[in-house]
């Protein structure tokens, strides 16, 4: 896949900035009740403008906050474990890995040697840190994939501007 000068350094630009903006989002502690008050807030946000995604959070491999509003199937919840996935490997968001990639002017289907069928660094899952360490991730699936990604940002920022 060729790739042009000028998009890998819009890409490496785009990195920084989400980085940036995700080494921001650091909690104190983060429990079910926060789980439930930011995927709550994803559902009411998504309810108030007629968007059809699911919603998860997880922790480590369990899931304790799921909602799938009107316009979402299974195939939703697929795409939010794919790209689970690719926070538990990697801990960082799907949005940032698949950034990563093409920064380095290739993709991660292409070049992570990991199966499409299992992981997706497309954006929408951002980890959840507890003092540095990752206990889990939050996630949406519906939208285009940074709208999925700012979806999720807003919601932590949110709760993070509530502790």
């Amino acid at each position: 896949m060729p790739t042009s000068d000028s998009a890998i350094l819009e890409e490496a630009e785009r990195l920084e900035r989400l980085r940036a903006r995700e080494r921001a989002l650091q909690f104190d502690s983060f429990d079910h009740d926060d789980a439930f008050s930011v995927g709550s807030h994803l559902r009411d946000r998504a309810l108030e403008g007629d968007l059809p995604i699911a919603i998860a959070v997880v922790f480590g491999d369990q899931r304790v906050f799921h909602a799938g509003l009107p316009g979402a199937s299974s195939d939703n919840d697929d795409w939010l474990e794919r790209k689970f996935r690719v926070v538990r490997r990697y801990g960082e968001s799907s949005l940032v890995i698949g950034t990563l990639f093409r920064s380095s002017g290739t993709t991660f289907e292409l070049s992570s040697r990991l199966d499409p069928a299992l992981f997706a660094a497309h954006g929408g899952a951002v980890p959840i840190f507890v003092r540095g360490s990752l206990i889990g991730a939050v996630g949406v699936s519906g939208l285009a994939q940074v709208d999925d990604h700012e979806l999720v940002l807003g919601a932590l920022e949110w709760l993070q501007g509530e502790q």
